[in-house]
């Protein structure tokens, strides 16, 4: 990170299980996926679709190319 030039605050993170909790939370903005455990979607501070919806993409669109759907 950096090398590039970059800080946590320029990272997007998303994830849905207890293994995924301290990128959530090391990240700027922590993206928890719909499917996500209880303590993922609490750390997070945006919460998208289920892996099976695209969430991904979804917080990809919104969050990075600044599309709305």
């Amino acid at each position: 990170l950096r090398a590039k030039g970059l800080t946590a605050a320029n990272l997007m993170a998303c994830g849905d299980g207890w293994n995924d909790l301290p990128m959530i939370r090391y990240a700027g903005l922590g993206v928890a996926m719909g499917n996500a455990q209880a303590p993922v979607k609490a750390a997070a501070d945006y919460q998208t679709a289920d892996n099976d919806h695209d969430g991904v993409g979804l917080a990809v669109e919104k969050f990075i190319l600044n599309e709305e759907n």
